[in-house]
């Protein structure tokens, strides 16, 4: 079932505020192909309600047996979502994976899509948001990012890996969420994840203007985490919760001696320098 929020948005004319993304940019290939067998509604803030994956979902405690495909670069596991202009995801109350949580407006451009399909030989379902515009009206320029859940009931029922994957990220933001025409600058997209209460995740550079963008610092089509695959950004649920991958410390730290105490070196010169000194007293005695 297809429903959406009817409301207005005020559009502006607004200055530019983000950075621009470099234009020589090569895309990313994290996209899986497929998972295309149905096609959204083209809309503005709507959402398709009663999604299923085709097995279960264990995020953090709740089973859940379907979901719904936001519009707005999300899903949500508790109620369907019209927000469009993206919150911080760390301090949220929604149940919500967000790949790239902005204003997406396929009433021009290209429609999402979505359906099932397989990752490594295990059953998997997918949303693409491929060639989507922004609001209001905006056909170009366009971001392409997907959203695939792979399920992983052999380790645990219920057990599933979720990724985010991007080929192509050009605009950030809608125009009625402080973005000017080209999608650049206001309020920024946000990539992570909530169970809506304590546990909270969200990707260095969200909400910062530029960040994401081809080029940007923390650039999506650039990066990657838990793969080889630039732009792939996988994540692992087990027994609910979402596994933090180890922090690994680097090979024979160097040691940095605290303000005020001589490191080894120093030390070392403040010894020679201390004999010498009393062969000097002692031959003048």
């Amino acid at each position: 079932m297809f429903n959406t929020q009817s409301r207005f948005k005020a559009t502006k004319s607004i200055a530019f505020v983000g950075l621009l993304a470099a234009s020589s940019v090569v895309n990313a290939l994290a996209i899986r192909s497929g998972f295309d067998s149905t096609t959204a509604p083209t809309n503005d803030d709507g959402s398709v309600n009663n999604v299923t994956a085709g097995f279960d979902l264990n995020f953090f405690g709740t089973t859940y047996d379907n979901f719904s495909l936001n519009t707005n670069g999300n899903i949500t596991f508790d109620n369907s979502l019209s927000t469009f202009t993206p919150f911080d995801l760390q301090a949220t109350s929604r149940v919500i994976i967000a790949p790239f949580f902005a204003d997406v407006d396929t009433r021009v451009a290209s429609p999402i899509t979505y359906g099932t399909g397989s990752v490594d030989g295990r059953d998997a379902f997918g949303i693409n948001w491929v060639d989507v515009g922004f609001f209001n009206r905006n056909a170009t320029p366009t971001n392409s990012f997907q959203l695939v859940l792979v399920d992983r009931s052999d380790t645990g029922a219920a057990n599933f890996d979720f990724e985010f994957n991007f080929d192509n990220v050009e605009w950030e933001t809608g125009e009625a969420s402080n973005g000017n025409s080209q999608g650049l600058g206001g309020s920024s997209a946000r990539v992570g994840y909530s169970n809506g209460t304590s546990t909270n995740f969200e990707l260095a550079g969200s909400a910062i203007n530029g960040a994401l963008l081809n080029g940007g610092p923390n650039a999506l089509i650039s990066n990657s985490l838990n793969s080889s695959e630039l732009g792939r950004y996988r994540f692992t649920v087990r027994n609910g919760v979402v596994v933090v991958p180890p922090v690994v410390p680097p090979v024979n730290p160097p040691v940095t001696p605290p303000v005020g105490v001589p490191g080894p070196e120093s030390l070392g010169l403040m010894l020679m320098g201390l004999g010498l000194l009393a062969r000097t007293r002692a031959r003048r005695k």
